[in-house]
């Protein structure tokens, strides 16, 4: 039996062999940049401008656009990043310092990241964060119900926050 498989199997590690496995790596596009060459195209489509839009009514039409509020522990000094979509590489919009809040609407999947709307005074230093010029009183929207999924279109910073640095105060 052994000698069957075996005889059965060699030519195929014969074209195997022959192949050369890097020119299919060149043939193929990457799924963020179809038809770039290969030396344009990041290593990785989290390296790109990524961004997944923050989810607003998930909990239907009766209840708040955002469900909850949480609060950041556990960042330290630097603070918690807020990020255009769910992964760690993805670009920084805003930054939110110890004891941050922000709405929670949504969560990824495996549930490491949650999808947050940031009041402005609580946005922190970083690279695209509000200034604070008494804008305590701007409505975000998503303390009253919305028809439908959608997702967040408002005045508020909207991002992606690791799960693990939000403690859940509200809702």
């Amino acid at each position: 039996m052994r000698t069957v498989l075996a005889l059965m199997l060699l030519p195929l590690f014969s074209l195997v062999a022959c192949s050369k496995r890097n020119d299919v790596y060149e043939e193929l596009p990457n799924s963020s940049v179809v038809g770039a060459p290969r030396e344009d195209v990041p290593e990785s489509r989290i390296e790109s401008t990524l961004a997944r839009p923050v989810t607003i009514g998930e909990d239907g039409s009766r209840l708040d656009a955002c469900g909850a509020m949480g609060q950041v522990t556990r960042a330290g000094g630097a603070g918690l990043a807020v990020r255009a979509a769910p992964f760690a590489e993805a670009q920084e919009v805003a930054r939110l310092a110890e004891g941050g809040r922000a709405y929670v609407c949504t969560r990824s999947i495996d549930q490491k990241w949650l999808g947050v709307v940031v009041p402005p005074a609580a946005v922190g230093a970083g690279p695209a964060s509000a200034p604070d010029n008494g804008t305590d009183a701007v409505d975000c929207g998503v303390s009253s119900p919305v028809e439908s999924k959608q997702p967040y279109d408002g005045p508020c910073v909207s991002g992606w926050v690791a799960s693990a640095y939000i403690r859940l105060i509200a809702g």
